[in-house]
């Protein structure tokens, strides 16, 4: 069943359907003259070209009874299905429930395969060797839209394999993000801060990661860093994992370390939403996926 904005959207889808199939019928109706038998003779429309004239013979019988017959299973169509407009038909069918039922079959086969996993604790899925390539299937079907299929990441997506983390590494939080998603805010502070204030900031933060700045801006930086940052970037500026506030002294970026970029977030903020997958995964998936996910950042323990 589809949404529209309005009901009257609604009527005239319907009224478009409908008349289509009624037009289609009056046109087969004005055709009549098959219902008293084979025409007989020849009628001439007049109309001749090149010695070729067009006869005015009525449509065949069999053409007329077949298409009165497909307007037959339009119509029952029509109201069997969701056809005109918001109306769901009779049946009640819907593309989101038939989805729903493939998936739910899809999920019944592939539960054997989860099975042996089920009771592995998540330190030990990681060394599995089995685990690691449905895991990594699972990745690359579903994460490496975003964060690539080496796991590096991209501009405003972040780099799994360095263990630089926004709110932890360790798997039961990775589990946790993956199941319920995150929504991380970096709120504008152009009403607060001035452009420049703002570029001020921005040279203190470079400072201190180790790029390269003008040190004669840091200090005046380092007063609007500690009057309007430290709240979420912590007075030492290397973040807040419970917030999701980045470290800013591991020159690891999530956007762009240049002053432009870092000017541009200070003023007007920055979003990045990452979607809970629980309704897309089962639990058992999630699990496979959150192990591999730990083995991006920890060869070693992976490799034990």
């Amino acid at each position: 069943m589809s949404d529209f904005v309005g009901i009257g959207w609604s009527y005239w889808i319907s009224i478009i359907a409908l008349g289509g199939v009624i037009f289609c019928l009056w046109l087969l109706f004005t055709q009549r003259t098959w219902l008293d038998g084979a025409p007989k003779g020849e009628e001439s429309t007049g109309h001749i070209w090149d010695g070729i004239g067009e006869l005015n013979t009525p449509i065949p019988r069999w053409w007329v009874i077949m298409y009165i017959g497909l307007c037959v299973i339009g119509l029952s169509i029509m109201f069997l299905y969701p056809a005109l407009g918001s109306n769901p038909g009779v049946v009640g069918y819907t593309a989101a429930k038939q989805v729903e039922e493939e998936r739910a079959e899809y999920l019944k086969t592939i539960a054997p395969i989860y099975e042996k996993f089920a009771a592995m604790p998540l330190d030990e899925l990681v060394k599995n060797p089995e685990a690691h390539v449905i895991g990594e299937r699972l990745f690359l079907n579903n994460c490496a839209q975003c964060h690539g299929s080496d796991a590096k990441g991209q501009p405003n997506y972040p780099n799994l394999t360095d263990g630089d983390w926004l709110y932890g590494g360790e798997p039961e939080i990775i589990l946790q993000t993956i199941t319920e998603g995150r929504h991380g805010i970096m709120a504008p502070l152009g009403a607060a801060i001035p452009q420049a204030k703002a570029e001020e900031v921005a040279n203190y933060v470079r400072s201190l990661s180790g790029l390269s700045h003008d040190a004669t801006l840091v200090p005046a930086g380092q007063v609007t860093f500690n009057q309007f940052c430290v709240a979420c970037h912590g007075a030492d500026a290397k973040g807040n994992k419970a917030l999701g506030a980045p470290n800013l002294t591991d020159n690891i970026w999530l956007n762009s370390s240049s002053k432009d970029a870092i000017v541009n977030t200070i003023l007007n903020g920055r979003e990045g939403l990452m979607p809970a997958q629980k309704n897309l995964l089962t639990p058992d998936q999630i699990r496979m996926l959150t192990s591999y996910v730990w083995s991006l950042s920890n060869k070693e323990a992976a490799a034990q």
